[in-house]
């Protein structure tokens, strides 16, 4: 089993997180905002945050809202954060909801989860109207983010964190000395799919505290890093490793403003560490990489990198010094990416690390808090997720002859269960082990290497296994393409023909090829995976292409959804 790198604070839940890390960084911003006034910053300290989850929880109690479950939905914001801490450190069960969904499966999502109160940022309003008027969920409270003061009988989040004050100056001490019981179900998390299809995922505080320990003994934050939050708060990748993770160290969060705004808000916020989805920063790659191109220096940064790799071998690092220019252009400050959700792109993972970037590709599920492993400050192999954190255990089940089968972990971060699936909880865990549903491999050094989803296997009549993803990477490659689909086609002699749906950059294509109409980008296309194809055995060829300049259908965490693709595809 993997040995921690570095002591770690320790906590059994996340109360106890608040009051540890609390009182070790209370002065410390936690949060930082824009104002008005250009490059003049807000900051709300960790104390003031404490204290407004205390208030807060102290008021939802007042409203008779002790062990409850209440849902969160908005945009990643300060009060969704102030909300999610004030219900699962003292009052209830916390139900993050997808910010994303139509109105008509958070709907369901809100009757599946029976919640009794729902916090909701402006753009809900309508929804949330309707659902008061129908009155057909058990909703008593609907509590807005945005509003100074109640209106309507909606209530407003800024009041009640006023009215918790008063009451803990008047003595209350309900939510402050309310105990936690680590083993019990304090978060429900909904899986993405469809609302038929999706499961609600229960957690406890055992959990994922369990998974900050984990992290912060093998990958080092302190109270100087600032956090870029980019994706869903709702996912539990963001919420532990881009929310808990920094709160428990003391860091500072400040809050992305879209995906178009992404280098700018890490220059003006100097920013230290990210955490996101591989396709982000793949295409931050591409775009470092196409900037150095343009300015006439690939050959010099390419020569710089073989110096600096060099030097590396005699614990000289100068990659800083010798490619400044980069690291200014990205706020001089970042020196951390974690990248999760997907696999990443070795290149994209080589190419950050030799400019000078900490660039770690990391794995896990909603039903495992979420991290099973990641690489960190000591194990790295390129286009592995490194090692299993020091309190799991990982196995495969059922190798084939290359050693690749599902990955199995255990341990104190896996979930306690599907809410009211016992059918399907049953099918995912067996004897304390979790049946992640990827396919995967562990090197003779425990590495572990990611090879594909099982379900999206493409098995040949020949027994040969085609994996998707490690097509749609090299296909990805190709200048001029964003991304890519690959799924197997039924033939009439019972096999399947490989294929891709590629969507090109339309500005790049004009770009690179001098070419405007589809019919010749395909034709442009069809002749580089031609050169892909040469570069693998023969079965596992791509046989046809389709293009578009569409985006594929997508999660919020940018996962392709390949059930909803293919039925795209006539």
């Amino acid at each position: 089993m993997r040995k921690p790198i570095y002591d770690v604070m320790k906590f059994r839940n996340l109360k106890e997180m608040l009051q540890k890390s609390g009182e070790a960084y209370g002065n410390r911003p936690a949060y930082i905002f824009k104002t008005e006034e250009e490059g003049k910053f807000r900051e709300i300290t960790h104390k003031e945050f404490r204290n407004d989850i205390n208030n807060l929880g102290t008021a939802l109690i007042d409203l008779g809202l002790k062990n409850k479950r209440i849902a969160v939905i908005s945009e990643n914001r300060y009060e969704w954060c102030v909300a999610y801490l004030a219900i699962v450190t003292g009052t209830g069960i916390v139900v993050p909801l997808d910010r994303a969904l139509p109105d008509n499966e958070i709907e369901n999502l809100i009757l599946r989860s029976e919640v009794e109160a729902i916090f909701y940022s402006n753009k809900y309003s309508e929804v949330m109207e309707r659902l008061k008027e129908q009155g057909n969920t058990n909703i008593k409270y609907f509590i807005s983010m945005d509003l100074e003061q109640e209106q309507n009988g909606i209530y407003a989040e800024k009041q009640l964190i006023e009215a918790g004050k008063k009451l803990i100056e008047q003595g209350n001490k309900e939510f402050l000395d309310a105990k936690i019981n680590e083993e019990e179900m304090s978060i429900m998390l909904f899986t993405s799919g469809t609302t038929a299809m999706s499961k609600a995922v229960m957690l406890s505080h055992k959990n994922i505290c369990s998974n900050l320990i984990d992290i912060a003994s093998v990958i080092k934050v302190d109270e100087y890093d600032r956090f870029l939050s980019f994706l869903p708060l709702h996912h539990t990748f963001e919420c532990t490793v881009g929310f808990l993770y920094p709160v428990s160290k003391g860091g500072a969060i400040a809050f992305c403003e879209g995906i178009r705004h992404i280098a700018d808000n890490i220059k003006e916020f100097q920013i230290t560490a990210m955490i996101s989805v591989p396709i982000l920063f793949e295409n931050m790659y591409k775009k470092v990489m196409k900037g150095i191109e343009k300015k006439g220096k690939l050959e010099t940064v390419k020569k710089g990198i073989k110096i600096s790799q060099f030097l590396l071998k005699f614990g000289i690092d100068i990659r800083k010094k010798l490619f400044k220019e980069i690291h200014d252009n990205l706020g001089g400050k970042v020196r951390l990416f974690v990248a999760g959700g997907a696999a990443l792109d070795p290149e994209a993972e080589k190419g950050f690390n030799a400019l000078g970037f900490t660039m770690y590709q990391g794995y896990g599920l909603t039903e495992s808090s979420p991290v099973i492993a990641a690489e960190d400050d000591k194990y790295r192999r390129l286009g592995s997720i490194g090692k299993a954190f020091p309190s799991m255990e990982v196995k495969i089940d059922e190798p084939n002859e290359e050693g690749i089968g599902e990955l199995l972990a255990k341990g104190p971060t896996i979930m306690l269960g599907y809410y009211n699936n016992e059918e399907a909880t049953k099918e995912t865990i067996e004897d304390g082990w979790l049946h992640t549903g990827d396919l995967a491999k562990i090197d003779k050094d425990g590495y572990i290497f990611i090879c594909g989803r099982k379900k999206f296997v493409i098995v040949l009549k020949n027994g040969k296994n085609i994996y998707p993803e490690e097509l749609e990477a090299l296909i990805n490659k190709i200048e001029g393409v964003k991304e890519s689909f690959v799924y197997g086609r039924p033939e009439d002699d019972g096999d399947y023909k490989i294929c891709a749906k590629i969507v090109y950059d339309k500005e790049l294509m004009e770009e690179i090829y001098h070419e405007k109409e589809e019919e010749k980008i395909k034709e442009i296309i069809w002749q580089e995976v031609k050169k892909v194809n040469k570069t693998m055995p023969a079965y596992k060829y791509i046989r046809d292409i389709i293009v578009t300049e569409q985006d594929l259908i997508k999660t919020t965490t940018q996962k392709i959804k390949r059930f909803e693709e293919i039925k795209t595809i006539s």
